[in-house]
């Protein structure tokens, strides 16, 4: 049986381990990758509503062409006064029976009610729905270009973050490898091998890597910021990019943007445009019945307040349309020709932008090809130098020279595989290959 001594001893052992692994998975970093930055991106991007509101507005135009079908009510009524009426051109006085003929009085009234149902319609609301689709579909294509274009921009921060770290990461190092010479110079004073001059001038190295530090981190600080507030993360310091990795490079690769899309979609509302004039060409037939109250009637030989109705079908045939559906037909084509041209100008500058990314991936591949050899020679130098200045064969000065050229070859390896990967994924961005 345990020991009250022995559960109390427990639970004050548990209760704070408890609370330390709490505390590190609240402030532990969460790895984000440049896909998700791309997804997370658009997902938090304002215009990322406009898609359900093309979707209510698509909704509500279908309903109201669909309603087209629907039986049409009118009401009409009307009152008049009118400087003459109807007669009979016969004198009856002439005649041996007296015959009398009423006759209508100048003020009349009549409240009708018309009732409407279309039979056919040519095809009007069956190519306005069509048209009405092609619409939207036409706006989400375009909308989708829209954000697609964000992964440019985040191409750029993500980038920066990653270049700011690796820099960050090579100035500590530079402080940490000057904090040691220091410590030999300081070695060196004791043994009156060197002066307090050289101590200091390797102090100043420290200050100002110390202060290159500084701007490198409020730099990175500044670009991770910005992703942040991009992809929706409100807390900036708890986001750890994804290190990427060089991928393989395709110079065959289809152009897939979705510009491409929004062309066809836009080509496609034309080819429907010219459906919907062939069906304004067309008769409507429909069926209709009136029913009215009026002074006169139907009967227009009784001055009387009386009901009537009227039942039939109706065609009813715009022919004056005939005259401007040939240039209506010729602006249509006239669109279309200007989407050709533009998807036609969008490729050309899009493969210009391939073509320079091409050369700019060749060139940074032999740009980085000479950089491990730049470095390698460089640090060797700057071993020798600290063996020389070990040995009194030349001053502090000449090897903090050493060390920057050294630090500055390792700082232009690290852009340069930066602005490698960058043209890489540009790349990318322009054909949409993954």
């Amino acid at each position: 049986m345990n020991s009250p001594i022995i559960r109390s001893s427990t639970k004050y052992v548990v209760l704070p381990l408890l609370f330390s692994v709490f505390f590190t998975l609240l402030n532990a970093q969460q790895t984000v990758t440049i896909q998700e930055c791309y997804r997370l991106a658009e997902e938090n991007y304002p215009q990322i509503r406009q898609y359900d509101l093309i979707r209510k507005a698509e909704q509500y135009d279908l309903s109201n062409a669909g309603k087209s079908w629907l039986p049409q009510f009118v009401l009409n009524a009307k009152a008049t006064y009118q400087s003459d009426v109807t007669k009979l051109p016969v004198d009856f006085s002439q005649l041996p029976v007296e015959i009398t003929v009423p006759t209508l009085s100048k003020d009349q009234y009549q409240v009708m009610a018309e009732l409407n149902q279309t039979i056919w319609d040519g095809g009007a609301s069956s190519s306005a729905k069509q048209l009405t689709k092609s619409a939207a579909e036409t706006e989400r294509k375009q909308l989708e270009s829209d954000l697609y274009s964000l992964r440019e921009r985040i191409n750029q921060l993500y980038f920066g973050c990653l270049l700011q770290a690796d820099l960050l990461l090579q100035n500590r190092l530079l402080q940490k490898e000057l904090q040691i010479n220091l410590e030999r110079v300081q070695a060196f004073i004791a043994n009156g091998m060197a002066n307090e001059s050289d101590k200091e001038l390797l102090e100043v190295e420290l200050l100002n890597a110390s202060q290159r530090e500084t701007e490198i981190d409020a730099s990175r600080l500044a670009y991770l910021r910005m992703l942040s507030y991009f992809i929706g993360y409100k807390e900036p310091g708890k986001i750890q990019l994804e290190k990427l990795v060089v991928p393989a490079v395709d110079f065959s690769w289809s152009i897939k943007r979705p510009e491409l899309s929004v062309f066809e979609a836009k080509s496609i509302y034309a080819d429907l445009q010219l459906k919907a004039i062939t069906a304004g060409l067309m008769p409507r037939f429909g069926a209709f019945v009136q029913a009215g109250y009026g002074r006169p009637g139907l009967n227009m030989l009784e001055d009387e307040f009386s009901p009537f109705y009227v039942a039939g079908v109706r065609m009813s045939w715009n022919l004056g349309r005939l005259y401007t559906q040939k240039n209506d037909r010729r602006k249509v084509g006239t669109l279309q020709r200007q989407i050709d041209v533009g998807r036609e100008t969008f490729l050309f500058n899009t493969h210009m932008q391939l073509i320079q990314q091409q050369e700019e991936v060749q060139k940074m591949v032999r740009i980085m090809q000479s950089d491990d050899e730049i470095i390698r020679l460089r640090t060797n130098v700057k071993k020798a130098a600290e063996v020389k200045l070990s040995n009194g064969v030349i001053a502090v000065s000449d090897l903090i020279r050493e060390m920057n050229a050294e630090d500055m070859a390792r700082q232009a390896a690290m852009i340069h595989r930066t602005q490698y990967l960058m043209a890489i994924y540009q790349i990318r961005y322009i054909t949409n290959n993954e």
